[in-house]
């Protein structure tokens, strides 16, 4: 199976709200994607199968150095082939490129093994405040 990862790729908001409710059990809405990307994000990885978008990372940062993965997603039918990860290493290495020096991820513990283990993310200490 031949993947494109492109940073900074091209994407429509109907393609990327379907990919995120299916990853993460919501229902479709009507979120302006483009919007929120340009407003807040480094940047972003989108990964193609026959033109489809089948996996999306989004790299928040702080202007300096320090990026963030606050959503990796891929499609149901691709998970498990390596694409999660292959997401993960091309924001890392853009991420790199932009000179940040460190990248974060918060994680519910069933991911620990792909973020820790697959991602090469090394666990540290962390809070949290429900706001």
């Amino acid at each position: 199976m031949t993947v494109q990862y492109v940073w900074r790729g091209d994407f429509d908001d109907a393609s990327l709200e379907t990919l995120h409710a299916e990853g993460f059990g919501h229902p479709a809405e009507d979120t302006d994607w483009c919007a929120r990307l340009e407003r807040h994000s480094l940047g972003w990885v989108c990964a193609r199968h026959d033109g489809a978008l089948i996996g999306f990372v989004n790299v928040v940062w702080d202007g300096g150095s320090h990026a963030f993965l606050p959503d990796t997603v891929v499609a149901r039918g691709h998970r498990a082939t390596g694409v999660g990860t292959a997401l993960v290493a091309r924001a890392a290495e853009e991420a790199r490129a932009a000179e940040c020096e460190w990248l974060h991820v918060d994680f519910e513990e069933h991911l620990r093994r792909f973020y820790l283990d697959g991602c090469g993310f090394t666990p540290t200490a962390a809070g949290l405040v429900a706001l």
